[in-house]
């Protein structure tokens, strides 16, 4: 396995309740020599395998992604997490993240590469027998096998327990016969082994996953959807028809499938992090280029200020998201400090690490998402006319982009996961919420305690995330008090309390990052990115606390806590327009991300 450095063990959700410091947070800048080799070798494959044949991939020609695949598992890039015993390099969370950002970089072909390395493989790795294991891990390691992963069905969307899929068990016993259908599955149309879940005797409480072979008889994949983006992708329906499946085929616990799908998707929405870093880095770098080179008015249209903006906004967004993707997964790492995929158990250890940081998982993939979005939106736009012209690489990058707010769970649906992780741990006594809503309301009937300004830029910006931190925790105070235990039913109220904590958690992620890069002398342009973003973000946390505060109060509590909000939201205004300029200057003379 490669080292990460050693970090302090924390826990999910605990930024609410603690400070932190520079040295305590993993980013980039803490890549090991390791880490970097496996970023020139998947950079050195991308640029000579795919970058080749990507109009080929775009319009599926038959057998050219999975050809490709099939390369990268030569080199073990789909498989970097995988025991070297059944084929794989056997490396640590940040070297999958590290090739699942670079493979990023086009949305179709992410689509074959991340489906099969994450959702197509991990089931087995993570809860197959041995006996499953020799079968077919090898296989998907070695890419001799392409995996796919069968939950969504058409009436059921993010309801995965309402699946109508069902496995009944022969009368010898010796297999489950299914019938059913899956809708939305990547890779669907190529894979050779699916991950199925399905109700047995269409019982709720049976809900399994089981390992089918496209070989079975029975088993059609629909044809090709049509879709708005990641065309070269393949996505298809999946049909079921009395499909005999081995009863050594089940994965994992009968009754357990829940287990399987969630805590896979947990990890599909942390790499949609590094996913969505990849894919705004090519877009940005596109996006420089054509800034420099296209003349209007007798100058390059770098030299405006407008156009500027553009370029400085995505590279801090992209800054912060960075900065808080590779903190979450450092978190996870300090958890599995001396871990070894051959120790007792070793995989429901690996996932309780993962699960432990289940609510940062969906910060990262709301965040991450959304912030891909923005940057190509942008990125067309300084492209003017040309962005909307398929043409340009800008046009393809918009479209695939819009997916991965549906991908891993909606963003909607990760805004309510979220906070419903911190209350559950509260609840259990895992989490001091509780104790540390107290805390904030004694501070508030103690007056104002003097959280205006003062000090340095570090002191500036730390007293905002500490302050940030203070309203989530407003918020979450007030609608516990309002609606109890009936608070997962107000919707819009936890969707606006997520907000509110991912932004004081990317927040923070951000100013930690940028101060760390201060001590090593390389803090000028991340410190101008910080202090833009630290800004930005309590613009926004302030309208989502007064709309919560709003639905849970009234009277004079609801006038005490606007005032307290208003007192936590105050801040030091600095030059954001000739920060942006300084960020620019440097992105354009460097022609590509860069945050120093």
């Amino acid at each position: 396995m490669v080292a990460t450095p050693i970090l302090p063990k924390t826990r999910g959700g605990a930024f609410l309740l603690e400070a932190t410091l520079p040295s305590q947070i993993f980013s980039p800048e803490d890549f090991t020599e390791e880490h970097r080799a496996i970023h020139k070798t998947t950079e050195d494959f991308w640029n000579q395998e795919v970058v080749p044949n990507l109009e080929r991939i775009q319009h599926q020609e038959p057998g050219v992604a999975v050809g490709i695949l099939k390369k990268s598992a030569e080199l073990g890039l789909p498989a970097a997490v995988v025991p070297e015993e059944y084929g794989g390099m056997e490396m640590d969370l940040v070297s999958a993240m590290v090739i699942a950002e670079i493979t990023a970089r086009d949305g179709s072909y992410s689509g074959w590469h991340g489906a099969h390395a994450g959702i197509g493989t991990l089931p087995v790795l993570m809860f197959g027998t041995e006996d499953q294991k020799q079968r077919y891990l090898k296989k998907l390691a070695r890419a001799e096998m392409i995996g796919a992963y069968c939950l969504t069905e058409p009436h059921a969307g993010s309801d995965s327990l309402a699946a109508k899929t069902r496995a009944d068990l022969s009368a010898d016993g010796t297999h489950y016969v299914l019938n059913g259908s899956k809708m939305w599955i990547t890779n669907g149309g190529a894979a050779d082994l699916y991950t199925v879940f399905a109700k047995i005797n269409g019982e709720k409480d049976k809900f399994t996953a089981f390992l089918v072979e496209r070989a079975f008889e029975g088993v059609r994949p629909g044809n090709e959807e049509k879709k708005m983006g990641i065309k070269g992708s393949s996505t298809t329906a999946v049909y079921f028809d009395n499909v005999r499946v081995p009863v050594e085929n089940v994965l994992g616990e009968i009754g357990r499938g829940h287990i399987i799908a969630f805590n896979v998707l947990n990890l599909g929405r942390l790499k949609l992090g590094p996913f969505a870093c990849g894919a705004s880095k090519q877009v940005l770098a596109t996006s420089l280029r054509y800034a420099k080179d296209r003349k209007a008015f007798g100058r390059s249209i770098s030299e405006f200020g407008m156009i500027q903006h553009k370029i400085a906004e995505m590279a801090i967004r992209l800054f912060a998201t960075e900065s808080m993707t590779y903190r979450a997964v450092g978190q996870i790492e300090a958890l599995l400090e001396g871990w070894s995929p051959r120790q007792p158990d070793a995989w429901v250890v690996y996932l309780k690490a993962v699960e432990e940081f289940a609510a940062e998982c969906s910060y990262v993939k709301v965040f991450a998402s959304e912030m891909l979005d923005y940057v190509v939106d942008e990125g067309v736009q300084i492209h003017g006319g040309n962005g909307f012209s398929a043409e340009y690489p800008v046009e393809k990058a918009y479209r695939d982009s819009r997916i991965n707010r549906i991908f891993e769970g909606t963003n909607e649906i990760n805004r309510l996961l979220a906070t419903g992780y911190l209350l559950k741990r509260a609840q259990r006594g895992q989490l001091g919420l509780v104790e540390a809503v107290k805390k904030l309301q004694a501070e508030l009937m103690s007056g104002p305690s003097g959280d205006g300004g003062g000090g340095d830029a570090f002191e500036s910006e730390n007293r905002m995330v500490a302050n940030a931190k203070k309203v989530a925790l407003l918020a979450m105070g007030a609608a516990y008090q309002k609606f109890g235990a009936n608070l997962e039913k107000e919707q819009e109220v936890v969707a606006g309390i997520t907000d509110i904590a991912m932004n004081a958690y990317v927040m923070e992620s951000t100013a930690l990052r940028a101060q760390k890069l201060a001590a090593m002398g390389r803090g000028g342009l991340s410190g101008a990115m910080s202090a833009v973003f630290l800004r930005e973000a309590m613009d926004l946390i302030e309208p989502a606390a007064r709309t919560v505060l709003a639905a849970c109060a009234e009277g004079d509590a609801l006038r005490v806590a606007l005032a307290a909000l208003k007192r936590f939201t105050k801040y030091e205004p600095v030059d954001v327009i000739g920060l942006r300029r300084r960020v620019a200057s440097r992105l354009i003379e460097a022609e590509r991300y860069v945050v120093s």
